[in-house]
């Protein structure tokens, strides 16, 4: 069973040279990483890594992830499929804070022919370092539990 404290890691085949990178970039910063796969390039059904996250973080076994396929697009539909589980595609630094600003979110979602590995470290960091800011946030995240 994986340590709530471990970041959960996925990537399908197009993304995994860039999940490597973060992989040793995370460990770097003195983060434990359970890396769910893929090991190889070739060619694998991005939404059986998806799940490998995003199950065990819906599931309360686990409290963060990050994701990444091509574009991050089919990575985080998947995702956002599972109950409390905010993946946010983040192309950006902006995004990347935001999304944990004001969205909490858990699950970090990387486009690995999108991104460069300097600027996917650099988003990584971002979402990493900054903190939720709850208050009306918190209210809005609340409907995610209760339907709209």
């Amino acid at each position: 069973m994986t340590d709530r404290s471990t970041l959960l890691l996925a990537s399908d085949h197009a993304a995994v040279d860039l999940k490597n990178i973060v992989a040793a970039h995370l460990r770097g910063r003195g983060i434990s990483v359970e890396d769910m796969g893929a090991h190889g390039r070739e060619s694998v059904d991005y939404p059986d890594y998806a799940m490998r996250v995003a199950r065990p973080i819906s599931e309360g076994r686990a409290e963060r992830g990050i994701l990444l396929c091509g574009t991050g697009l089919g990575m985080s539909m998947v995702a956002n499929r599972f109950p409390h589980v905010r993946a946010a595609l983040c192309n950006d630094l902006f995004s990347a804070g935001m999304s944990r600003r004001h969205n909490n979110a858990n699950v970090l979602v990387l486009g690995g022919r999108v991104l460069g590995d300097v600027l996917a470290c650099a988003i990584v960091d971002a979402w990493l370092d900054t903190p939720f800011e709850g208050g009306r946030h918190q209210t809005r995240l609340d409907h995610f539990n209760g339907g709209v």
